[in-house]
């Protein structure tokens, strides 16, 4: 009888790595505090031009979309209402995406410690167990 993956390794190894690392991933991700700065007044291009620096808010990205809607409710065949429509939300969407920021909660090392054995003991332990043992 194969073990874990095809292979002379353990099961038991397999689902115990499985779980570690799952648990660690879980705890590592738990973590982690999301937030956003994102709003309406919110510059989310800037580029040097003229002498000075200038940026893009979110409100001056709806300006083109405004125009790129009413384009296409005039004539559904209109390229450019389309290529402003689209353009306008996937910059809305790229703005909205780097305005995120990730950092850590504040934790023990002891929690730290916890939270990186169990997740890389648990690949350790899992792909331990994808190995071929004997000499098959």
């Amino acid at each position: 009888m194969k073990g874990a993956g095809g292979t002379s390794g353990g099961v038991g190894q397999f689902f115990i790595g499985l779980i570690m690392l799952c648990g660690g991933l879980y705890m590592l991700f738990n973590s982690i505090v999301v937030s956003s700065s994102f709003g309406m007044g919110m510059r989310l291009y800037g580029f040097n031009a003229f002498g000075g620096h200038w940026g893009i808010t979110s409100g001056i990205v709806m300006i083109p979309f405004m125009f790129g809607v009413g384009l296409i409710f005039f004539s559904a065949k209109n390229i450019l209402g389309w290529i402003l429509t689209i353009g306008s939300l996937t910059a809305l969407v790229f703005g909205v995406i780097s305005s995120i920021h990730f950092s850590m909660r504040s934790m023990t090392a002891f929690e730290l410690i916890v939270i990186l054995v169990l997740a890389v003991g648990g690949l350790g332990l899992f792909l331990r167990s994808l190995r071929n043992l004997g000499g098959d």
